[in-house]
């Protein structure tokens, strides 16, 4: 593939000395860049193609790095990777020890803000606006924020803020990917975008207030007459009334409209008229017909030939978790008028299409709004319904205060389906689900299960429906064991672990999948193997029966030690007074970055290599055990 405009691009500094008559080259190479990196390493494709020419407008028009550039989410930032250095980097895409795929702080200077969960940019580009204010520094703050964050609460929060605060230098750019701008109304908005961003305009609009301030009536008339003008096409109301000077829809994928628009907003900024809002219009996958046509599908792919598109794999995958939950969903709704299913936004990625088609009025996608999404399943509870809320384990931390006020406190049976559970690749620390147990089991009246496998994940959603209070199942991203699911509905003992592997001496607790890992180490081991299930309850007597047969025990779970299934475990045996040693084995007190999921927890010493390794480091010194566990781990 031939870049020769994009190689000569070191930085956005190199960029800004093109002339814009080459942006439009710099755009198709760029995206064909784009195309070709995500193709053979994986990761966000359609959102990336989407952004391509307003990366380039952004850069090309605002002094990067000085000037802050905030991304939302921060999955479309591929393109603004690239231009900013790290082209030679994009093979390592997600990977281990590789570039992140959502920007870090610790990665480049201009990454000005670390980012993945949705509908943070506005409030941080605001408080950089304001300390840029408060240091008398002249630097302009733009956050870039898409259609779909803007359903969170938080995005109009800081929008309510950021109103009043008429000297920070603050722009705001809508992406907005989910409707398409026609070519006549284009060519308007073009035309009407640069006229109401630039001087005439500004200070026509000014000259008019001073004349009819004295005469009111007028003023009002004069006032009502741009809003209805601006409103025929935009949405300019209601931003205005938040206090932003509004500008368009513009096409987000025409260069010549916004280059001359953003620096028109940008002298808007420099002379302190109040924050400004640029709304675009862009379409996902743009420039790849494929994309374009599917972006769901090409949404966030693995590897794929670009001249041939994403094909179905040629041996059937095992099921995965999110796959046996939207199974076990709509067979329960089947039976069951009662159940209500709830998404924040995450209809794909939580398994819940088949079911968004066959229970339509039972299926609610409240947008990215983890907060309402929690009490909306309260007020559900309260009339007599069955929520069961499939949330990322990452995303059900946005609603904690709910859980606790509204559904924990009323003792609400709201069913929460806990994906992405533990590690979860390449996304990273900012959606790892290892802080979950030690944060859902310190709430009273919530419980928690932690299946093992996709057959006791189905059993275990039964289990959680069946009682009248919060139950979590927390299960992993991806595929387990490849346990066949059983037909029907039938739950598992609530609160009740089992034995899966006797032994002798010491015994290993396994939490959730990592239970097949600590089988493989207790076989060389000689270890008692028992399967939890549950965090909370704990099977307190299935438990004191083990330690009391037992010399040493060993926890094991994909997430945070600290407060986690170890600790409970630890708190029984202190309150039974059983002293036994007790080694802890899990995530440590660090975020685990992206990678690959097998590489990353045979690194933190959770595959079976690692969970035999560390026992043996733990307790062959140790002379006060009895020759029986000693000769097993020596």
């Amino acid at each position: 593939m031939e870049t020769p405009l994009l190689d000569t691009i070191a930085s956005p500094a190199d960029l800004r000395r093109l002339g814009r008559g080459e942006l439009g080259q710099l755009a198709r190479e760029l995206r064909e860049f784009v195309l070709a990196s995500v193709a053979r390493t994986g990761g966000h494709l359609s959102s990336n193609l989407g952004t391509v020419e307003l990366t380039i407008a952004l850069h090309y028009v605002f002094n990067t790095p000085f000037d802050r550039l905030v991304w939302d989410v921060g999955h479309q930032t591929y393109s603004h990777k690239i231009l900013t250095g790290r082209r030679d980097r994009m093979g390592t895409l997600r990977k281990t020890d590789g570039l992140s795929g959502f920007p870090r702080r610790d990665e480049s200077e201009y990454d000005t803000f670390g980012t993945a969960h949705s509908s943070t940019s506005i409030s941080a580009a605001l408080g950089m606006a304001v300390a840029a204010r408060q240091k008398g520094e002249a630097r302009d703050v733009v956050a870039v924020i898409g259609d779909g964050a803007m359903t969170a609460g938080m995005a109009f929060e800081a929008l309510n803020n950021a109103g009043v605060q008429r000297d920070a230098r603050l722009l705001v750019v809508l992406n907005d990917n989910d409707m398409s701008i026609s070519r006549p109304v284009g060519a308007l908005n073009r035309y009407l975008a640069q006229l109401m961003s630039g001087h005439f305009y500004a200070r026509a609009k000014q000259m008019g207030k001073s004349v009819l301030e004295g005469v009111p009536p007028l003023a009002e008339l004069a006032r009502r007459l741009e809003q209805q003008a601006k409103g025929v096409i935009t949405p300019a109301n209601l931003f205005e009334s938040f206090g932003f000077n509004y500008i368009g829809p513009i096409d987000g994928h025409d260069l010549h409209s916004l280059v001359p628009t953003l620096e028109n907003m940008r002298q808007r900024l420099a002379e302190q008229a109040g924050p400004q809002f640029l709304h675009v219009v862009t379409r996902k996958g743009h420039g790849y017909k494929l994309a374009e046509a599917d972006p769901i599908t090409y949404h966030g792919p693995g590897r794929f030939d670009p001249a041939v598109g994403i094909t179905p794999p040629q041996t059937p995958k095992k099921p995965t978790f999110s796959k046996i939950f939207g199974q076990w969903l709509c067979d329960m709704a089947e039976q069951d008028q009662r159940l209500v299913g709830i998404t924040p936004a995450m209809c794909e990625g939580s398994g819940l299409v088949e079911f968004a088609r066959r229970f339509p009025a039972r299926y609610h996608d409240v947008g990215i709004a983890e907060q309402h999404a929690v009490t909306f399943a309260a007020g559900l509870a309260c009339e007599g319904f069955k929520p069961v809320l499939a949330i990322y384990s990452t995303f059900l931390q946005r609603g904690y205060d709910q859980l606790i006020h509204d559904v924990a406190i009323q003792n609400l049976p709201v069913v929460l389906a806990l994906d992405r559970a533990g590690i979860v690749g390449g996304d990273g620390a900012t959606h790892g689900g290892m802080f979950d147990i030690p944060y859902l089991r310190c709430i009273p009246n919530v419980s928690l299960a932690c299946p093992a496998d996709e057959r006791e994940c189905r059993q275990l959603l039964s289990t959680a429906f069946a009682q009248d209070h919060p139950v979590a199942v927390r299960y992993p991203r991806g595929s387990g064991a490849g346990i066949e699911p059983l037909p029907g509905l039938a739950g598992l003992p609530f609160g009740q672990g089992e034995i899966r592997q006797q032994g002798a001496g010491m015994a290993i607790l396994a939490f959730g999948p990592l239970l097949y890992p600590a089988l493989e180490a207790a076989a060389r081991l000689g270890a008692t193997v028992v399967n939890m299930r549950w965090v909370k309850p704990l099977d307190e007597a299935l438990l004191l029966q083990v330690a009391q047969a037992h010399d040493v025990l060993v926890t094991v779970e994909e997430g945070a030690i600290m407060g986690g299934a170890g600790s409970a475990v630890a708190e029984v045996l202190a309150a039974a007074q059983i002293l036994r040693p007790l080694l802890q084995l899990g995530l440590p007190d660090r975020f685990i970055e992206h990678g690959d999921p097998d590489t990353l927890r045979a690194r933190e010493g959770l595959d079976a290599a690692g969970i035999e390794a560390a026992i043996r480091r733990r307790f062959a010194g140790d002379l006060q055990l009895p020759e029986r566990v000693l000769k097993r781990v020596g």
